[in-house]
């Protein structure tokens, strides 16, 4: 039996007033932290597994696949150009990832390679020592430097660009210290620099707070600055002065969050947009976050797009100062 006209039309009516059908749960739903456990993209893509499953967003449990190398860059590269539809994956991001991008370190790929996500929480940069190590300010680090830069072995994730060098380079340049006469170790994100300046490996870590709360909890770290503009909130950080208490003029935040593959289909990235939408506005996943000693940021969506491709744009500023692009 042919429906009637009028029917026809209000049924199509009714589909286009209910929007486009929402892409269903994805089946095998992952997250790639882009470097070693431990680390800040460790923390990151857990922080998404935890509160995606306790909200009930999730009916089956995410997990965590870690994809080392270039701090990020074999992961980009590897969802662009080989895993480019995967609903299910996302890919956790940092304020360094762009960096990184802003100097070419991705390779061919740029800003516009994949589809920004949502920014779930900020940290900050810190920089840290042993417990046991004779620097108990930051200007007893900086003078030690200055005395003798090579006598000071840094640690940083990343080679000389790259964000954890940018912090210290930041240090330096405020002292009035070339930063190319530093001293600096390239690790592979957080895990790894922890590992090695509590074994003594290195002198100090150019690092991110968040990172490094577990080691000031255990008594084996110290944090000689927090690079925010003011002292954080939180019984294990509160006591930890700013570098810009400390005469030194440097606030680098270290902003968090998700981006998936080009070819994911708009279906298919609204969902994970209003699933971390909800997630950003609720109180739960605010304690959560608090929990790993991140501080409240939330963005999604176009928004996020923007933000991303203006912090690039800033970074090669910042880049070509130092001398680090041309």
């Amino acid at each position: 039996m042919k429906m009637p006209l009028f029917a026809t039309l209000l049924a199509a009516t009714c589909l286009s007033l209910a929007g486009p059908v929402a892409a269903d749960e994805p089946r095998r739903p992952e997250c790639i932290a882009p470097a070693a456990p431990g680390g800040g993209f460790d923390l990151t893509c857990k922080l998404a597994q935890s509160a995606l499953v306790q909200s009930k967003l999730l009916k089956a449990p995410m997990r965590v696949t870690y994809m080392p190398g270039g701090v990020g860059a074999v992961a980009y590269n590897a969802v662009v150009a080989q895993r480019p539809a995967e609903a299910g994956t996302i890919t956790a991001f940092s304020s360094g990832s762009l960096l990184n991008l802003a100097q070419g370190k991705f390779g061919r790929f740029d800003e516009s390679a994949v589809k920004w996500l949502a920014g779930v929480g900020t940290s900050y940069g810190a920089i840290a020592v042993r417990a046991d190590s004779p620097y108990k300010r930051l200007d007893d680090l900086v003078q030690a430097i200055k005395a003798d830069p090579g006598k000071v072995v840094i640690g940083s994730g990343g080679t000389v660009g790259s964000q954890d060098w940018m912090q210290t380079a930041l240090v330096a340049q405020a002292a009035g210290i070339d930063p190319r006469k530093l001293r600096y170790v390239a690790m592979e994100g957080g895990g790894e620099l922890a590992t090695a300046l509590l074994g003594g490996h290195i002198q100090v870590a150019s690092t991110d707070i968040a990172d490094s709360v577990p080691h000031i909890e255990s008594g084996d770290m110290r944090i000689l600055a927090v690079l925010s503009e003011e002292r954080l909130p939180g019984e294990s950080v509160a006591d930890i002065p700013t570098a810009v208490e400390q005469d030194y003029n440097v606030v680098w935040p270290v902003i968090r969050g998700f981006y998936l593959g080009p070819q994911v289909s708009d279906e298919a990235y609204a969902w994970w947009k209003d699933a971390f939408d909800q997630l950003l506005a609720s109180e739960d996943f605010a304690q959560l976050r608090t929990d790993r000693q991140l501080y409240p940021f939330a963005m999604s969506g176009a928004e996020l797009d923007a933000y991303v491709k203006q912090q690039v744009i800033q970074y090669k500023q910042l880049a070509t100062e130092f001398g680090l692009i041309q």
